[in-house]
């Protein structure tokens, strides 16, 4: 999947012929939306849309904020409308309303003025590269800049004729539904592992079928580092990797963005030097509590003082089944329940190394760790092909819209 590249003859069928189609202005076609309701409740809405309810690149809506908790929105929005971010619009939130609801007023709500436009292929027109490119081009402000309806309303495109639509529209569609069906799969793995972690390892614990240990009895050494500022050393373009909270992600880490520092720091700090399947965990931030085991082929590498390294004594405990302690929903929970409010929410090293965890004997520990690590590598096959199908549906639609 990750090879998927269109058929470079796919443009030639007499689907696609443009001979009819017409060049028009977005305004001359769409309607800038601004019905209003002030008082949302009263009216039966029961949702509300935030500029932070819309993902990045996806068509659909997948949370939302209560109008019963309080919202000043008075923007309306109806099923099918279009809804399209318009502060920061480099960010390409654009999703299709399925229900009614108030939404921000960063957001515009966008609809067919005629027939002449079928909804179905709105969303999508909003979504191509042409559009995206032209919104961020005409925004204004430095901080926060905003596009505006008035220079939207100029952006010309050529419009097919109403049967070629609909099949455009089919087809495109179609492809989101790939993407969609591959990005929830990866999401219903991800929800399979959590649940597995949470009741192989603490389901044990009313039991007490296995014994209760801090990780500080079960690893070999649970540290961390230093900032290169500190000891008078600076960050460089070659070096040892060295690793900061902005790296570590739950289960997985990112070597962006890349730091490297002088060999004579990595040396001085050689009692936090990281090696390949330690468990790292974010100590400070909005990372907080975060945990990953570090990829092979990275290595050497160090650490600062936001990241605890905790190694493994494998006689007692495997790296996969800490990192499943301390990543599990129970366990995530608990890590941050360890949290202090200082200037910044931070967890002591101290507070790391009092961690308990129930702890399974080692065959036991391997059997489940091999699960954990099948469950991985699908939900890795699953995103890669998430992101594919995702490059190939923009990629047909950039072609056909842009």
């Amino acid at each position: 999947m990750s090879n998927l590249q269109l058929n470079p003859d796919w443009a030639k069928l007499p689907l696609f012929d443009r001979t009819k189609w017409q060049r028009v202005k977005f305004g001359d076609v769409v309607a800038n939306v601004n019905d209003t309701e002030r008082d949302p409740q009263g009216a039966g809405i029961e949702r509300f849309i935030g500029l932070e309810h819309l993902e990045p690149g996806s068509l659909h809506i997948r949370t939302w904020g209560n109008v019963t908790d309080g919202t000043t929105f008075n923007r309306r929005c109806r099923p099918e409308q279009v809804l399209f971010g318009k502060r920061r619009a480099y960010q390409r939130k654009v999703a299709v309303a399925e229900f009614n609801a108030v939404v921000s007023g960063d957001i515009y709500v966008f609809a067919p003025k005629d027939d002449r436009l079928l909804p179905e292929l709105l969303p999508f027109l909003c979504l191509s590269e042409r559009f995206f490119k032209f919104a961020v081009e005409t925004s204004a402000g430095s901080l926060s800049p905003r596009t505006n309806w008035i220079h939207l309303a100029e952006f010309s495109f050529d419009l097919p004729p109403v049967n070629q639509q609909r099949r455009i529209a089919e087809i495109l569609w179609a492809s989101d539904e790939i993407v969609k069906s591959w990005k929830e799969a990866e999401e219903t793995i991800g929800k399979t592992i959590d649940v597995l972690r949470d009741e192989t390892i603490y389901g044990h614990e009313a039991t007490h079928e296995w014994p209760i240990k801090k990780l500080s009895e079960i690893t070999t050494l649970v540290t961390k580092g230093e900032s290169p500022g500190w000891q008078g050393f600076e960050y460089g373009e070659t070096g040892v990797r060295f690793i900061t909270s902005e790296n570590v992600h739950k289960d997985h880490l990112i070597v962006e963005p890349e730091k490297f520092i002088p060999e004579e720091f990595h040396k001085k700090l050689s009692r936090c030097a990281i090696e390949p399947n330690d468990v790292l965990v974010t100590l400070v931030g909005g990372s907080l509590g975060r945990a990953c085991k570090m990829p092979d082929g990275l290595c050497p590498a160090n650490v600062n003082q936001a990241v605890a390294v905790v190694k493994a004594d494998y006689d007692k405990a495997l790296p996969e089944y800490l990192l499943s302690s301390l990543q599990s929903p129970i366990g995530r929970s608990r890590l941050l329940a360890a949290r202090v409010e200082t200037f910044k929410a931070n967890i002591s090293l101290g507070a790391v190394r009092e961690f308990k965890i129930p702890v399974a004997p080692i065959p036991f520990q391997v059997e489940f760790c091999a699960q954990i690590d099948a469950l991985k590598m699908s939900r890795a096959h699953a995103k890669s092909t998430h992101g594919a199908s995702s490059r190939l549906a923009l990629d047909v639609l950039n072609r056909l819209l842009g």
